[in-house]
């Protein structure tokens, strides 16, 4: 089984909430990373998503972050609100 992972870095204007987490995230800047497996079988490479994770800043500890999973249209929906606020 091959896995991958992509990371990319997601900009919010305004302080946030993601479903599943229990508090506000403020604005700005968090880097999502998102793992892959590829599925067997097929004669062209294809990957389907089995993880995605967010880097936060950490409760209680000034300048350290945390890697909290969450759901893709969690974060999904949280980039439109975003967006259309």
């Amino acid at each position: 089984m091959t896995i991958r992972s992509r990371r990319e870095t997601i900009t919010f204007k305004h302080p946030f909430h993601i479903r599943g987490l229990d508090r506000e995230l403020p604005a700005g800047a968090y880097e999502v990373i998102t793992d892959e497996e590829m599925i067997e079988g097929l004669s062209f490479a294809s990957y389907r998503r089995i993880a995605t994770m967010i880097t936060v800043p950490s409760e209680g500890v000034r300048g350290a972050t945390e890697m909290l999973s969450i759901g893709s249209v969690d974060l999904a929906d949280a980039q439109r609100i975003d967006a259309s606020a």
